[in-house]
């Protein structure tokens, strides 16, 4: 096996070092040793060099920049592709599969990359929210950035970035098609941040109402959604390891940033045990 990598970033790299095969990826600017995404020569050869090519690139302006410009040397190789369990939209808290229509999200160019790897035969990844070392509430409760909203009956999925690399592994050996990898329990984003706070020891960071956000935040927060894992589970064999959110934090927690760990802890009064 010989993995090819298009955007080898946070998710791509756990993906990689989990599949402890040799890898050829690109990024922007070629940098760490990695191929230019513009550089076609190089690209051409490193996918005719492997067996499995791997795409974590978002759509751009015009469609998905991959298939653009590489699609026609893709070849009957294996293909999977990173997207977002976004392509179904809101629904009302109800849980989602695969068997959903996934043309709903709020980005039309998501959904229609995602459309499109599927027509090519892929493996087409749905990921909720990622977080992971370095990437999780716990950085951002520890450096003032984190919030609560207050949104009472709203839910979301979630994923560890090492259940995403289990499952992507896991999906080298099934058949072409969608697959959500989220854990085994959608909760409120008001819920993930406060553990986060008690894990480290301070009071749970302030309520911002909804109409003080951004746009971004505003259009996210507009979405309410469970997202179901059974296919993945059954096809896949796949159990994520952090089955739900305090799972992994906890994991995290044990190997706090360095900015969360000079937090002081005396803040801890608010935070309900």
């Amino acid at each position: 096996m010989r993995l090819f990598v298009f955007g080898l970033g946070y998710a791509a790299r756990a993906i990689a070092d989990a599949a402890g095969a040799p890898l050829l990826a690109t990024t922007r600017d070629g940098r760490d040793g990695t191929i230019r995404f513009d550089d076609a020569a190089a690209v051409r050869a490193g996918i005719a060099a492997s067996t499995h090519v791997l795409s974590s690139v978002p759509p751009d302006k015009i469609g998905d920049p991959v298939l653009r410009a590489y699609g026609a040397v893709l070849g009957e190789r294996w293909l999977g592709y990173l997207s977002s369990t976004g392509v179904y939209g809101d629904t009302g808290g109800a849980w989602v599969d695969e068997d959903a229509a996934a043309d709903r999200g709020r980005r039309p160019l998501r959904n229609g990359a995602d459309a499109a790897w599927l027509a090519a035969g892929a493996r087409v990844f749905r990921l909720p929210g990622i977080y992971g070392p370095g990437r999780s509430p716990l950085e951002r409760v520890a450096t003032g950035e984190a919030h609560r909203t207050g949104i009472a009956g709203q839910v979301f999925s979630r994923v560890h970035v090492a259940d995403i690399a289990s499952g992507v592994v896991a999906g080298f050996d099934a058949p072409a098609g969608a697959y959500n990898l989220a854990d085994d329990e959608p909760a409120a984003q008001d819920a993930v941040v406060a553990y986060a706070a008690l894990l480290l020891g301070v009071a749970p960071p302030p309520i911002v109402p909804l109409e003080q956000l951004g746009s971004a935040a505003r259009a996210f927060h507009a979405e309410n959604r469970r997202v179901a894992n059974g296919k993945a589970k059954r096809l896949l064999g796949w159990q994520p390891r952090y089955p739900d959110y305090r799972a992994g934090l906890r994991a995290l927690s044990a190997t706090t940033s360095p900015i969360a760990a000079s937090m002081a802890p005396a803040t801890a009064s608010g935070v309900q045990r």
